[in-house]
């Protein structure tokens, strides 16, 4: 093992991240931050900038959950295929911090203006044709569950555990590269055993607090998944993306072969399948049980008061065939797996896709007068774009940030050298 790896030509420091890129990321995060703040006193719907702000932060959020997960699974099963990639997954993490001091602009608003972002808080809010959320027999079925105090303290929670977690499985990897002690791997093992379990609750119950309880009459089993399917393919695509910068920038060449491409595309691949899944049960079982507590969900995504079809049904469509038929035909091909030109665009219109699928989501919650969906090609989906910029180019920023830190590789871990001859 140590005889291959000191035969690699690459250096094995990562050479430090361009200033001008971390610097040209952070400009664009304030730069999209700032538009979405001027949005909100500006603009004549400030409701639809807040949740358009939403759309941005958990976009970002459910992509750095899916690398903390990915991470934790590659310790749980003791993998060896993923060491090389496992440091990126790393050094992204360090955004769970800094996602934490985006999501509090939400907080601040749910606590000096209930109901601004999440209708629920408001218990004068009218529900169209039902009265008032105060008055409301489901509410108050769920008031224990769905109050202020509890969302605050949970979402605490949760970004508490992400950046507890992160902070372990960093500190037992970089420890490593210097002293390469077996005894971090295990201690990164028990924070694995640990640590998927506090993931999968914490991510299912933030999909629910932030986005599913939006429309709090809903009823759905497969929500937690659903979002959990999103944040891996998002990580899984932000991974091979990063994959092939570093194979550009040099990093990576004598490091990376193409066994490893193609592994990230086989989870890519099956996690559209799975993602496809979810989905379909989700939609299938609501669409055969006909319950208008559930079925109401996709009514508002198809159809306005007046019967006519509104522009949400055709954005279901494209999530249809483009989260699921355009990928999986796709990714059947070896070839589009691993030459760098043909799994770039893929990845990166996977990424788009479950923005739209965020939209879907959480957009349609905005009404007219009539109790319709606003529609998506709207004024509210240019803050989204603005929201995105602003976070992603924070993340970006803070990856950038951690990647001088340590070793390109973890180059004392006990599997780097399968990793290295990592083989199909």
């Amino acid at each position: 093992m140590s005889t291959h790896a000191a035969s690699v030509s690459t250096p094995l420091v990562a050479p430090a991240s361009p200033a001008s890129s971390a610097n040209k990321a952070l400009v664009i995060g304030a730069a999209g931050l700032a538009l979405t703040a001027i949005g909100v006193v500006v603009s004549s719907d400030a409701h639809g900038v807040a949740m358009s702000y939403l759309v941005g932060v958990t976009y970002w959020t459910a992509i750095t959950i899916g690398m903390l997960m990915l991470t934790l699974i590659h310790h749980i099963v003791d993998a060896s295929w993923s060491v090389v990639i496992r440091r990126q997954w790393e050094h992204w993490l360090a955004a769970f911090k800094w996602l934490f001091v985006l999501f509090l602009p939400l907080l601040v608003f749910a606590w000096l203006k209930p109901g601004f972002v999440w209708p629920w808080m408001d218990l004068n809010h009218e529900l169209h044709g039902h009265g008032t959320v105060g008055t409301d027999v489901l509410y108050q079925k769920k008031a224990g569950f769905l109050n202020l105090n509890m969302f605050t303290g949970m979402t605490l929670a949760f970004f508490g555990i992400w950046v507890w977690v992160s902070a372990r499985l960093r500190k037992a990897s970089f420890a490593q590269d210097a002293d390469g002690d077996v005894k971090w791997t295990f201690m990164n093992r028990k924070t694995a055993a640990f640590g998927l379990p506090l993931g999968a609750l914490t991510l299912t119950f933030a999909a629910i607090y932030w986005v599913k309880s939006l429309e709090y009459h809903w009823f759905s089993t497969m929500y937690g998944v659903w979002f959990f399917a999103n944040c891996v393919r998002g990580a899984l695509s932000i991974s091979v993306l990063i994959m092939l910068w570093l194979w550009a920038r040099g990093d990576y060449k004598g490091v990376l072969n193409t066994n490893h491409l193609y592994s990230a595309g086989q989870l890519v691949f099956a996690f559209t399948v799975f993602w496809a899944y979810v989905t379909f049960s989700q939609y299938f079982l609501i669409w055969n049980a006909n319950v208008p507590e559930e079925t109401f969900w996709y009514n508002l995504r198809e159809l306005n008061h007046d019967g006519t079809t509104n522009q949400w049904k055709w954005v279901g469509m494209l999530i249809l065939f483009g989260h699921f038929f355009v990928p999986f035909l796709y990714l059947l091909s070896y070839k589009h797996k691993v030459v760098h030109a043909k799994v770039r665009p893929i990845v990166i219109w996977i990424l788009g896709i479950i923005l739209v699928d965020m939209c879907y989501n959480i957009l349609p919650v905005l009404k007219d007068e009539h109790g319709d969906s606003l529609p998506f090609l709207s004024v509210n989906l240019v803050w989204v774009l603005t929201s995105v910029a602003g976070v992603g180019g924070v993340c970006v920023w803070a990856y950038l940030r951690s990647f001088p830190s340590t070793k390109l590789i973890p180059i004392r871990d006990p599997r780097i050298g399968e990793s290295l001859t990592h083989h199909e």
